[in-house]
């Protein structure tokens, strides 16, 4: 059918993989948040951003609510939400956030992906001196007074506002993010992400073999379906 056709399903391929382990991320968020909140988004401010979020997503809407169902059930598995820190090749640094039922399985394959890389894991907080976890907002900028919003914000915890291509971003201090989500929720300001990033306080540049080396490590990270986030510091 000509190289063509084969370039067409290959991209289709790649975007239903990114999309099936997308909606399994946002599945466990779901089921997690509902264990923690409810099942009732008015009462659970998490569950109504990781819903946002799905939307967003271009998640089907009755896949949200089979998951909001399936973690309201006795018979849901119960995920822990653990994370694994350690450095690459050239010194790199790689957070790993997980949810899973099954930690000796996740801290196996963990460990793995990092020992094949060419990598080590380390301690739990051996990388809190790299990241910072801060909360990230994200909204459609039309209609909205830029300054007027990071006067008003500065007072919800606000740090630092920036701009791209008709999106604002919202950085908070990780403290500050349930004061942030209400006051962009009382604003009327829809909010289409709403999440909490580790942002690297130093970065390590690599040549670009050596970054093409560190991508494939991560991959290899995000595609473990316990993995529900990965973080790095390469420049």
């Amino acid at each position: 059918m000509g190289r063509a056709f084969e370039f067409r399903r290959a991209r289709k391929e790649k975007r239903w993989d990114w999309m099936a382990r997308t909606f399994t991320k946002i599945g466990k968020e779901i089921s997690m948040a509902v264990r923690q909140g409810g099942a009732d988004p008015e009462n659970n401010p998490r569950l109504r951003t990781i819903i946002q979020t799905a939307k967003t997503s271009n998640m089907p809407k009755d896949r949200v609510e089979a998951a909001i169902k399936r973690a309201s059930s006795k018979d849901e598995k119960d995920y822990e939400e653990l994370v694994y820190e350690g450095y690459g090749p050239y010194g790199v640094a790689i957070l790993v956030e997980t949810a899973t039922d099954n930690p000796t399985r996740t801290v196996a394959s963990i460990r793995m992906y990092f020992t094949r890389g060419g990598g080590t894991l380390g301690k739990t907080g051996s990388l809190d001196f790299v990241f910072t976890r801060k909360g990230v907002f994200r909204f459609d900028a039309a209609g909205l007074d830029r300054e007027e919003l990071e006067f008003e914000g500065i007072d919800h915890g606000l740090e630092e506002i920036t701009g791209e291509e008709g999106e604002l971003v919202v950085y908070t201090p990780y403290t500050e993010f349930a004061r942030m989500q209400k006051f962009l929720e009382e604003k009327g300001i829809n909010v289409t992400s709403a999440q909490l990033q580790r942002i690297p306080t130093s970065s390590v540049a690599l040549t670009a073999g050596q970054e093409d080396e560190i991508m494939e490590l991560i991959e290899k990270f995000e595609q473990d379906e316990d993995v529900q986030a990965v973080y790095h510091n390469v420049s």
